[in-house]
């Protein structure tokens, strides 16, 4: 018993003396559920759906700390990259026409590193 309460505190203590080196909760699987309803429109290949806009107020929702805001980049940052024709003013302007103001732009060359 002494033995596993032991081994507790130890995990216990890695894990809280690791958390503010962790990346971000944010999955990519998450990311692309979330903005899967905006590929037609910023493929020029349609209007913005309804779908699209509450992914995207969800997805500013679930990025509450840098690191996770800083994951949420990187991911979109790849989906971005699998995308040939990709219409790069569409999905800058997809925050704003959702009504999400981002302190940065969105662009296939933002450094994510950056994002706070």
């Amino acid at each position: 018993m002494a033995r596993s309460a032991a081994l507790f505190a130890i995990l216990f203590a890695f894990a809280w003396s690791a958390a503010p080196y962790a990346e971000g909760a944010i999955t990519c699987g998450a990311v692309d559920s979330k903005i899967g309803p905006c590929v037609s429109y910023v493929m020029g290949k349609g209007p913005l759906p309804a779908g699209c806009c509450s992914g995207i107020r969800s997805l500013n929702s679930m990025a509450k700390s840098t690191p996770d805001r800083q994951q949420a980049c990187n991911c979109l940052k790849s989906a971005a990259a699998k995308l040939p024709g990709l219409k790069v003013p569409l999905a800058a302007g997809l925050p704003g026409k959702c009504g999400v103001s981002l302190p940065y732009s969105i662009s296939t060359s933002i450094n994510c590193a950056t994002v706070h």
